[in-house]
C-alpha cells in the first residue's frame, strides 16, 4: 500500500489525465464493475480502471463489425502495445491514455500482465467462432476472458500479510472469474445467438434438447430449457462458493469491492434461476438501487462476513 500511495503522489499530470480518461470509460461502459471498484482507495481504483479500459478495447475489437482479418490484425497490434507496456517503453507523454495509465498501474502494483495476453487469446477464439463440446472446453475460454481478469485484479488488491492459504489466492480469483463469466453467458444467451455465437457446451445443450439453438423468445420446441438453465446455475453457484474463499485473504476495502461485484452477479444468477425463459426475451439486469444496496452491504462488511463464514466452513 505504501508503494501505491507514494507512486500516486508523484504521478505526473499526463498520468493523472490518463487515469481520468480510463475512469470515465469504466463509469460509462461497465456499470456492474464500476459499482465494485468505487469502494477501493484511489490508487487501486485508478489501476482497476486502467485494466478495465484496456480490456474493453480488446473486447470492442472482437465485438465490432470489422472483417475478421482486420480484427486479428488489430488484436495483434494491441498485443504489441501490451509488449511495450511490459517492457517499460510507454512514456507518460504517450498519446494513448489507456497505455499511459496501464503502464503506470503496472509500475505501481505487481499486475501479471500476461493475463491480458490471455484475454486477447480468448477474443481471438471469438473471432474464429469457436464452439465448445464440453464444460472443460468452455473453461479454457472462460479462463482467458474472465479468470485472467480475476488474477489481474488480484495483482492490484494484493493479499493480507499472513493470510491463511494465500498461495491459492490466484486460483480462487480465477474461479470467481469463471463464475461471473458463466453468469454472463446465461444472461446473454439470446443476444449471443443473434450474433451467431453459442457458448454453452454442446454436451449440455444435447442433454436438455436445446441443440437447435436460441433464436426467438421461446425455447426450442420439446426442450427442457429450464432444466438446462438450472443445471448451469448450479455449476455457477459451485464456482461462486469456491471463489468466495478469496475474500478472507483480502484487506477490508478490496474484499468489499470483490463482494460487491460478485454479489451483483450472484443476485443476477438468482434472478435468472427464478425465471429461466426471461433470458430469451431480453437482457436480464438488476436495477441500480439494488446494485447500490449490494455495494453498501459490501462496504459495511455484511456480505463479506457472510461469505467469509461460508469460506471458512468450506476449508474446515
Amino acid at each position: 500500500m505504501i508503494r501505491a500511495v507514494e507512486s500516486e503522489q508523484h504521478a505526473s499530470a499526463p498520468v493523472l489525465a490518463a487515469y481520468s480518461y480510463c475512469e470515465a470509460v469504466t463509469g460509462q461502459q461497465a456499470r456492474n464493475f464500476a459499482y465494485g471498484i468505487r469502494l477501493l482507495p484511489t490508487p487501486k481504483r485508478r489501476a482497476m480502471s486502467a485494466l478495465y479500459a484496456f480490456s474493453r478495447r480488446v473486447d470492442d475489437i472482437g465485438d465490432g463489425a470489422l472483417d475478421d482479418e482486420v480484427k486479428v490484425a488489430r488484436l495483434q497490434d494491441t498485443r504489441a502495445l501490451l509488449g511495450r507496456i511490459r517492457e517499460g517503453a510507454v512514456e507518460d507523454d504517450d498519446t494513448d491514455p489507456v497505455a499511459v495509465a496501464l503502464a503506470h498501474a503496472a509500475r505501481t502494483f505487481p499486475i501479471p500482465l500476461g493475463g491480458l495476453d490471455e484475454l486477447i487469446d480468448g477474443v481471438l477464439m471469438d473471432v474464429r467462432g469457436e464452439t465448445y463440446e464440453t464444460w472443460d472446453d468452455l473453461k479454457v475460454y472462460c479462463r482467458c476472458v474472465a479468470g485472467a481478469i480475476g488474477r489481474l485484479s488480484l495483482g492490484v488488491f494484493g493479499t493480507e500479510p499472513g493470510a491463511r492459504g494465500a498461495e491459492r489466492a490466484p486460483e480462487y480469483a480465477d474461479t470467481l472469474g469463471l463464475a461471473l463469466q458463466l453468469t454472463n453467458i446465461l444472461r446473454d444467451i439470446r443476444e449471443d445467438a443473434l450474433g451467431g455465437r453459442t457458448y454453452l457446451p454442446a454436451d449440455d445443450l444435447a442433454k436438455f434438447g436445446c441443440s437447435a439453438g436460441f433464436h426467438g423468445p421461446r425455447p426450442p420446441e420439446g426442450s427442457d430449457f429450464a432444466g438446462l438453465v438450472h443445471f448451469e446455475v448450479r455449476r455457477a453457484r459451485a464456482l461462486f462458493a469456491e471463489g468466495y474463499q478469496l475474500l478472507p485473504m483480502l484487506d477490508r476495502r478490496s474484499g468489499a469491492c470483490v463482494a460487491a461485484m460478485a454479489g451483483i452477479y450472484r443476485r443476477l444468477l438468482d434472478r435468472i434461476a427464478r425465471e429461466p425463459e426471461a433470458v430469451l426475451r431480453g437482457r436480464v439486469s438488476l436495477p441500480g438501487r439494488e446494485k447500490a444496496y449490494v455495494a453498501v452491504r459490501g462496504l459495511s462488511g455484511l456480505d463479506t462476513r457472510h461469505v467469509t463464514r461460508q469460506a471458512v466452513r468450506r476449508r474446515a
